[in-house]
């Protein structure tokens, strides 16, 4: 998972990962912020907006101990699920994806949010005029913010699948356009996850309170990973027998079969079609899956897409 703080002076250079995930137990190095040298390209795609949220979306963004950005499918859904999971039965609750309906003060406050990548491609420009996706810029000076991130190639044909496979309201560009060419598209494609995660970066680059979450070390050991971030949340010593069940309860096995059981209170962790896998919320979660769905020429193209992202990512090639 490898959780960051870009405020620590401590910290190293970057290490430039090589096309393979990137694995647990090495740094990703962030410089604090005084040291912070922008990859060239990214001073073309910072972000020229002001952050605000007049709508009244806003309070559901606001008001939580921690932030959790991501551009959609980079596994927040698996993550949430585990924490809902810990928390829920340390408290002696049923398990919900709607903790806060307990009113339990010892289960934090957690928002959830796609934040830029939403207000930039599925707001329409009353939407965006309001902010009506974005975290209100009170909250990042109160909450921790943590950006979960994971490799814009897997997240893009995830997303592809999840469009045209299982939600009948997305964006009619989806159902018209091949994944090929809607790799190309500039708000759709990867350049734009791209852009988006950019954007993140250098938007927060200042702030103590600026952490990241890796989905692919998070995958590869997600017992050490998780203790990690229930420590980032003030839970220092967890309770091992329910951690252990939280673990089990969130493996993906498990959710899919919940999911298609419609066990969980949630619209959004419901399949298109129960008989098609490719349906359903909680797919596969594989890493380097990409490579299944993109054709040699768009795995070219993909890689040299990933030369605009910040290397701090440790995705470049």
């Amino acid at each position: 998972m490898e959780i960051t703080s870009r405020s620590l002076a401590s910290t190293q250079p970057a290490q430039i990962a090589s096309d393979t995930a990137v694995q647990p137990g090495t740094s990703s190095g962030f410089p604090a912020p005084a040291q912070l040298a922008p990859h060239p390209r990214i001073l073309r795609v910072l972000p020229q907006f002001v952050r605000r949220n007049f709508s009244s979306r806003a309070s559901q963004l606001s008001g939580g101990k921690a932030i959790v950005l991501s551009i959609p499918k980079s596994g927040r859904t698996w993550i949430r699920t585990f924490l809902c999971a810990y928390f829920c039965k340390l408290h002696n609750h049923e398990f919900t994806l709607q903790p806060e309906r307990y009113s339990e003060p010892g289960i934090p406050r957690l928002v959830f949010s796609h934040d830029l990548f939403e207000h930039r491609t599925k707001g329409n420009l009353w939407d965006r005029v309001r902010g009506k996706y974005l975290v209100p810029k009170r909250e990042l000076g109160r909450a921790k913010i943590i950006l979960l991130v994971r490799d814009p190639r897997d997240c893009f044909v995830s997303l592809y699948v999840q469009m045209t496979r299982r939600d009948p309201s997305a964006p009619a560009k989806f159902k018209r356009e091949t994944l090929s060419n809607l790799l190309r598209d500039k708000r759709f494609g990867i350049s734009g996850i791209i852009r988006t995660m950019n954007d993140w970066l250098h938007e927060f680059a200042g702030l103590n309170s600026f952490m990241i979450i890796r989905y692919e070390a998070l995958r590869a050991s997600p017992a050490e990973h998780y203790r990690e971030l229930l420590a980032v949340l003030g839970e220092t010593t967890p309770d091992l027998s329910i951690f252990q069940e939280a673990l089990e309860f969130s493996q993906f096995e498990n959710m899919q079969k919940l999911e298609a059981a419609g066990a969980f209170d949630s619209k959004i962790l419901l399949p298109g079609d129960v008989r098609d896998p490719e349906s359903f919320k909680v797919r596969r979660g594989k890493v380097g899956g990409y490579r299944e769905y993109l054709s040699i020429e768009d795995q070219g193209y993909a890689l040299n897409a990933l030369r605009e992202l910040d290397v701090q990512f440790g995705y470049n090639a």
